[in-house]
């Protein structure tokens, strides 16, 4: 008894403050340890992450890269072609079209600074959808041309054309300050280089010199030019006269009534004034008589030229006096006015000489006869190459066929109005001016 009480008393010992303080310090150090522990375990996965994302990135930019340069992104007919030559013909439709069309863009609703994906061209197609479009079209003419050339036996020495290209091109990234390798991804696309664009630019010169070639061996003869001519002399004659508009200011809630009453107005100014030219008054007088203080120093002066337009086009001519100056039988001298309805205005116009340049007009309707006969022809052969959409990337093709073929129609009408629309406003800032 006397020793298991002994024990008993060992083991039940009291801590003193010192134990308690020692111990709280263990049990704390045991916590840090553990955190430590969490610390580098997490410290551990989020590194381990990291280093997994990066190789994924890499790993993604890598198979994009040679996807691009090497799997087939489109198919047109047996030739499969990659992203990179897409990329090339991609950029080269966009870059021709904005030089071509650039002061017009706002007209067109296409801003270059946005997602030409995100930005409509019709109701079911995209910019994106119609710059695709055009470069498959001429992805599509140039292969079928130069298998044509092949077949034919064609052969063609680009050394010359290139040697200048790649002057203009090494001048070009001089201008911009950029090395030729940062410019061939600036205008073909990420992953366009020397080596790998280079091959496409020698293809289209084949395809350019044996386009040539069709339109050599379809020249028209001088009959076929002279019945052309016969069919179509608007278009070639150009014309001499003189002329002055009478405009007026109307409010933008004007009424019929108000823009008849205007026009009233301005038919009697005109006839006034025509009847003066007629008693035998001089016209660039009377010019300077009729104009606004702000249109007088357009008109006067020692050559009295203000009013004269010489050499004029049926297509540049003002819409409202086109046809009557060219109508075949206006001889010299003849005086009228006509109305111009849509932009409230009344012309006076006086008829002087049509003339012709038989030199040139021959060598323009050669020309046109011989694309026209040639375009044919390459229209034909690309009729027989299918298009094929490997990388699902193409969505224009998934368009109803007839409407593609109303975009195809309707796009030079597109133009032609928002050309007209920017000449319009032109006319206008012009008229104002005067």
């Amino acid at each position: 008894m006397s020793n298991n009480k002994k024990t008993e008393e060992k083991s039940e010992k009291v801590m003193t403050k010192y134990d308690r303080k020692m111990e709280k310090r263990r049990i704390e150090e045991e916590k840090e340890l553990k955190s430590l522990k969490r610390f580098k375990i997490g410290s551990i996965i989020i590194i381990a992450a990291i280093a997994a994302a990066v190789v994924i990135s890499i790993g993604m930019s890598a198979y994009t890269k040679y996807a691009a340069v090497y799997n087939t992104y489109v198919k047109i007919g047996d030739h499969e072609i990659t992203k990179v030559e897409y990329d090339y013909y991609y950029n080269n439709a966009v870059n021709s079209y904005l030089s071509m069309y650039g002061s017009y863009l706002p007209y067109m609703g296409l801003d270059t600074s946005k997602d030409f994906a995100q930005q409509q061209y019709t109701d079911n197609m995209t910019w994106k959808d119609y710059f695709d479009q055009m470069a498959v079209s001429q992805l599509t003419q140039v292969k079928a041309i130069v298998d044509d050339a092949a077949a034919q036996g064609f052969t063609y020495d680009d050394t010359q054309d290139m040697a200048a290209f790649e002057t203009e091109f090494a001048a070009q990234a001089e201008t911009e300050s950029v090395s030729a390798s940062e410019l061939y991804s600036n205008m073909y696309g990420d992953y366009a280089t020397k080596d790998r664009i280079l091959p496409y630019v020698k293809e289209n010169m084949l395809a350019n010199a044996y386009y040539e070639h069709l339109t050599e061996i379809n020249k028209p003869g001088d009959e076929e030019i002279q019945e052309y001519y016969e069919a179509n002399k608007n278009s070639y004659d150009k014309v001499d006269y003189r002329s002055f508009v009478f405009t007026t200011q109307l409010a933008e809630d004007a009424t019929e009534e108000d823009i008849t009453k205007a026009m009233d107005e301005l038919q009697k100014s005109a006839q006034a004034m025509e009847e003066k030219v007629k008693a035998g008054e001089d016209f660039e007088t009377l010019c300077v008589e009729n104009a606004s203080e702000e249109q007088k120093e357009n008109y006067g002066g020692a050559d009295k030229e203000g009013s004269l337009t010489e050499g004029g086009s049926y297509a540049g001519s003002p819409a409202a006096i086109s046809a009557w100056l060219f109508d075949e039988s206006r001889k010299e001298g003849d005086l009228t006015i006509l109305p111009d309805e849509t932009n409230h205005r009344y012309y006076v116009a006086q008829f002087i000489k049509r003339t012709n340049d038989a030199d040139a007009t021959s060598q323009s309707i050669s020309s046109t006869l011989s694309n026209q006969k040639a375009g044919e022809y390459v229209k034909a052969l690309t009729e027989k190459y299918e298009v094929t959409d490997v990388a699902g990337k193409l969505a224009y093709l998934t368009i109803e066929e007839s409407t593609t073929e109303a975009v195809e129609t309707g796009t030079e009408a597109a133009t032609e109005t928002a050309v007209g629309n920017a000449s319009a406003e032109e006319t206008e800032s012009s008229s104002a001016a005067e």
